[in-house]
């Protein structure tokens, strides 16, 4: 499914116009790398397109880089109309998801090492619950929410001795809440709440 198709909450322009995340533009230069060692890009469009990709602000710079490249989904537009989750797993650098993002039902986040930051203060979220499955071996995991978010650990997580949340100020009913399913082993996982804005 492309961008265009995921239907009226989907329109082809909102979500190329919404800010990429480093997940993104590593889930494309891996695409690209990908691409090359297939021969379907020389090296000279490889490097061109990496240069792009690394200093890619929004989804719609990066899809366009790989466009050309896969008769499907492109490696950035990975929020379904069915409620495919969002994967954040670090491999080389840190990952911090901020900026102004559509939020999906469910988020996967994944450090063996490094940190993962997800913002949730500009984002957009139709949702009621949104499910936070973090795991981290010795990396932290950091979510940042809104005020007015409610947080809640779910029970079956582990190692909860690890998982800090910090969110004290009473939850508005109409705003979303984040259920956390943690697995720490060495690693953190924190929950902080923003200031409020004077």
């Amino acid at each position: 499914m492309s961008v265009g198709e995921r239907g009226p909450e989907w329109t082809s322009q909102g979500v190329a116009e919404l800010r990429a995340g480093d997940a993104d533009r590593e889930s494309v230069v891996e695409h690209l790398r990908i691409a090359a060692g297939e021969g379907r890009i020389d090296v000279t469009e490889l490097e061109e397109r990496l240069d792009r990709a690394y200093t890619a602000k929004t989804y719609g710079e990066l899809d366009i880089l790989v466009s050309d490249l896969t008769r499907e989904r492109s490696p950035v537009s990975r929020f379904g109309a069915d409620g495919e989750a969002l994967v954040l797993k670090t491999r080389l650098s840190n990952i911090k998801q901020n900026g102004p993002w559509t939020v999906p039902p469910k988020i996967v986040a994944e450090c063996k090492m490094l940190s993962i930051v997800i913002d949730f203060t500009e984002s957009v979220c139709a949702h009621r619950e949104v499910t936070v499955e973090a795991r981290c071996g010795t990396g932290t995991i950091q979510l940042l929410v809104p005020q007015g978010w409610a947080v809640r650990i779910d029970g079956s997580s582990t190692n909860t001795a690890h998982i800090s949340n910090k969110v004290t100020a009473p939850a508005d009913p109409t705003s979303p809440t984040l259920r956390i399913v943690g697995h720490p082993r060495a690693g953190r996982i924190r929950i902080q709440q923003a200031r409020r804005t004077r």
